[in-house]
């Protein structure tokens, strides 16, 4: 079950790319699934102080642009671990290991220069609360991904 609710999500994210779909149409589709509109949580969640609003949000809307392109490539890579489950051998296994870790890490390097630029722009406690909700709304995705498609060899 879990193999083809993954195949047939990714699989329509996927056909939508190749027929010119947005990376916000992408992640509007995530957000429904659920059920939160992010920048209207993230809006209820970070106070930045003072005339630091205006700069946190022109920072946050620059982040997101980049977050999202990110995001398609991360799409892309379990559409092709799901078309080719249990087909792939020792050296694809390895590098799309190798994909999924220099995708994170590039990831938590944004996070972490936008940490420092809402640091700067709109201060320590709008930078610390930005670098919370981010890191909890990207777990609870990981999870929820983790939690639909199948570990490797699950199904041999």
């Amino acid at each position: 079950m879990k193999k083809s609710f993954l195949i047939v999500t990714i699989g329509i994210l996927f056909t939508g790319f190749t027929h010119g779909q947005s990376v916000q149409e992408e992640v509007d589709y995530f957000q429904s699934i659920f059920g939160m509109g992010k920048k209207a949580v993230v809006a209820e969640f970070i106070n930045p102080e003072g005339t630091g609003m205006e700069s946190f949000w022109e920072l946050y809307d620059q982040y997101e642009v980049t977050r999202k392109q990110m995001g398609q490539s991360r799409l892309e890579l379990l559409y092709a671990y799901a078309k080719d489950y249990g087909q792939q051998n020792d050296d694809e296994l390895d590098l799309m290991i190798k994909d999924i870790m220099k995708q994170k890490k590039g990831l938590d390097k944004l996070i972490d220069q936008y940490y420092k630029k809402i640091r700067k722009a709109s201060g320590s406690k709008a930078a610390a609360q930005f670098y919370q909700i981010e890191n909890y709304i990207l777990s609870a995705i990981r999870l929820f991904i983790l939690d639909e498609i199948p570990f490797i060899g699950e199904w041999e």
